[in-house]
């Protein structure tokens, strides 16, 4: 559950470095963040080390979330693999917003690996699911889908008249 003491943490230190290494269950985001459609358990592996009173987490999280395109609303995969170092203390004057204090003898790393979990979700990801966008609605009642590859060929038809006014103008100057 991602939860050590400060004296398991040290203790494994003076032999060598405290290493982890689990399967972490953090579907509660999907409950959380309105994006998350769903998040199956994430692979959390890493290591700390000790220095004086400082313990220096550096983990990576691996994993997939599930969330919505942006244009058809259909579950799109997104697959993340998070680099993230956490430093902790014992000593409250360290205390600062990247250095964290441990409060009492168990530290528990869930709250950082959540917190690095929902900084990764994008703001916006698109299906590349050609036949999910042909079922899709491309036109309505007063509304129309307008790509980017269609803005550049069509034209607006109110400012062909303004671009035959240039045109006049340039050739009235030469």
């Amino acid at each position: 559950m991602m939860k050590f003491t400060k004296s398991q943490i040290v203790k494994v230190n003076h032999i060598e470095t405290f290493k982890f290494d689990e399967m972490v269950d953090v579907s509660e985001l999907s409950e959380m963040n309105n994006d998350i459609i769903r998040l199956d358990p994430v692979h959390v592996s890493g290591h700390c080390t000790v220095h004086g009173n400082e313990f220096t987490f550096q983990f990576n999280i691996q994993g997939e979330m599930i969330l919505p395109c942006a244009r058809t609303l259909i579950e799109v995969p997104y697959p993340f693999n998070i680099q993230a170092i956490e430093v902790f203390t014992t000593n409250e004057a360290e205390e600062t917003e990247e250095i964290h204090l441990i409060d009492g003898e168990v530290l528990d790393l869930m709250p950082y690996i959540k917190e690095n979990i929902l900084l990764e979700i994008p703001f916006r990801v698109f299906s590349d699911d050609e036949e999910a966008m042909s079922k899709v609605k491309m036109s309505g009642p007063g509304w129309e889908f307008i790509s980017e590859e269609s803005t550049e060929t069509k034209q607006d038809p109110r400012l062909k008249k303004l671009e035959s006014f240039f045109q006049d103008r340039k050739k009235e100057n030469e």
